[in-house]
């Protein structure tokens, strides 16, 4: 249940937790900002996080962990084979998802990665609703390739349609006819379309996907790593799933998927990864790949320190006043910049407030990077760091051709119980304020672009010198303040 407030004008996003442990933060002065930006080669992932006030990077692996979760650590056991940490990792899997077959990674990616290893070969397709960056690229380094079978709706910036992030499902069922079942490697389902703002599937799409796939004879796989935030939404905006208990949606999409997965630097609010099935034979599998690339099956690359909070974390993964933290606090901010007049993707998703730099930017072409450039922008602007969901992120084609993204968007990322209601009303106002001052922001160009994940260690620069005067203007407005 919601908490209302007396008064409506008191109206907010109400914490439901206390602050036991804080973290000093620092904001530097405009001309460092501008700085160490342009040092960082206009590349938030390459800023000092010393540098940094608002971290909204990302949410993966920042989130703060629970009491419970810290006191969990303290049981660890760290024997390499028969380890009781892995039985209650296995436990608490069992318990959340109904399964009973585990396979551990260090982190979602290396999952991504057992999983290509597992079943793409040259010329296999998998068939997504949208790609996620690292999972795309485990696919086409093995030779296969990516298709996205979003619904159109999806990529509309802002519209009243619940689940932007659903499969158009007649396509599904076209392209698995077109192909040929024995050529699509999987159906990947992403529980919150990461790159399209965190839009979340329905229930009642994820289950049609799964009964397309089994009635072609195509593996099913579900990528859970935002699945609390995606069961928020249900369960608030699916009238079928308003009365179902958390476990029983998430029992009921395991007892349909062939295969989840999950990144538990997301769902869990911990660190490392858990691949799981209803049926053995696709983890016997994948499991060869657990020790070659990762660790021993009862660890998977990760210390046991890290699997006890994970266990842990997946029970509080069931409890409403722990998962609405997110969605209400994303949905809080994007409502705030909506109200200003600030293009944001809505309705709001999962896992951040997304700005819509291409409409933030309209004069700046993709292949001047726009959704990078508002986001060097605004760290001069706020010491705020967002991540850049665009064209940057996508990588060239062999030929060396670029595709466009769909979206140019700027994530800000709401890491789960970390700021407080007062930072996020600090990053609305520095991002009205580079709203109003959208026209003195300019492209940027490549100064070092790497062949695969550009996004991470690329390094840009500005074209022309609107970063100064962006700097200048910020000093005029504010004068001594920072």
């Amino acid at each position: 249940m919601a908490v209302k407030f007396y008064k409506s004008e008191n109206q907010v996003p109400l914490e439901m937790h206390k602050v036991r442990m804080v973290q000093k933060l620092s904001l530097l002065p405009v001309e460092e900002r501008l700085r160490r930006m342009q040092d960082a080669g206009n590349n938030t992932f390459l800023l000092q996080n010393k540098d940094v006030f608002i971290d909204m990077l990302t949410d993966s692996g920042v989130n703060a962990m629970s009491d419970l979760q810290f006191a969990a650590m303290m049981q660890a056991d760290d024997a390499y084979a028969g380890s009781a940490t892995f039985l209650r990792v296995k436990n608490a899997v069992k318990e959340v998802f109904g399964t009973d077959n585990v396979l551990p990674a260090h982190q979602g990616r290396a999952a991504e990665n057992i999983l290509a290893e597992a079943y793409i070969t040259p010329g296999k397709v998998a068939l997504m609703n949208f790609h996620f960056t690292t999972t795309k690229a485990h696919i086409t380094r093995l030779g296969g390739s990516v298709e996205e079978l979003v619904d159109p709706k999806g990529l509309l910036p802002q519209t009243d349609d619940p689940f932007k992030g659903n499969f158009d499902l007649e396509r599904l069922r076209k392209r698995i006819d077109e192909l040929g079942a024995e050529n699509v490697a999987f159906v990947r389902v992403e529980s919150g379309t990461n790159l399209i703002g965190g839009q979340p599937v329905s229930l009642e799409n994820m289950l049609a996907v799964t009964d397309i796939c089994h009635e072609k004879g195509v593996k099913s796989v579900l990528d859970a790593s935002l699945l609390q935030d995606n069961v928020y939404f249900m369960k608030t905006r699916e009238a079928r799933c308003k009365y179902m208990d958390v476990k029983a949606i998430y029992h009921l999409l395991a007892d349909h998927f062939d295969i989840v997965y999950f990144s538990a630097r997301k769902l869990s609010f911990s660190k490392g990864a858990i691949i799981t099935s209803k049926d053995a034979k696709y983890t016997r599998e994948m499991m060869a790949f657990v020790p070659l690339y990762e660790g021993f099956l009862t660890y998977g690359g990760m210390d046991v320190r890290t699997m006890e909070a994970l266990a842990q974390g997946l029970y509080e993964s069931l409890d409403m006043e722990y998962i609405n933290q997110g969605p209400e606090f994303i949905s809080y901010l994007a409502k705030e910049l909506d109200s200003y007049g600030v293009p944001v993707i809505l309705p709001a998703g999962g896992l951040g407030c997304h700005l819509n730099a291409g409409e933030f930017c309209p004069d700046i072409p993709h292949n001047q990077y726009p959704a990078a450039a508002v986001g060097a922008a605004l760290y001069i602007a706020g010491g705020i760091r967002g991540m850049e969901r665009g064209t940057m992120s996508e990588q060239r084609e062999p030929d060396g051709t670029e595709p466009f993204a769909a979206l140019e968007l700027l994530r800000l990322a709401v890491p789960r119980r970390v700021f407080t209601l007062s930072q996020i009303k600090y990053v609305a106002d520095r991002v009205k304020w580079l709203w109003d001052n959208r026209k003195l922001i300019g492209g940027l160009e490549w100064t070092e672009e790497p062949e695969v994940l550009r996004f991470f260690f690329g390094r840009m620069k500005e074209i022309g010198y609107w970063q100064e005067e962006l700097a200048e203007k910020f000093k005029k407005d504010f004068g001594d303040s920072l």
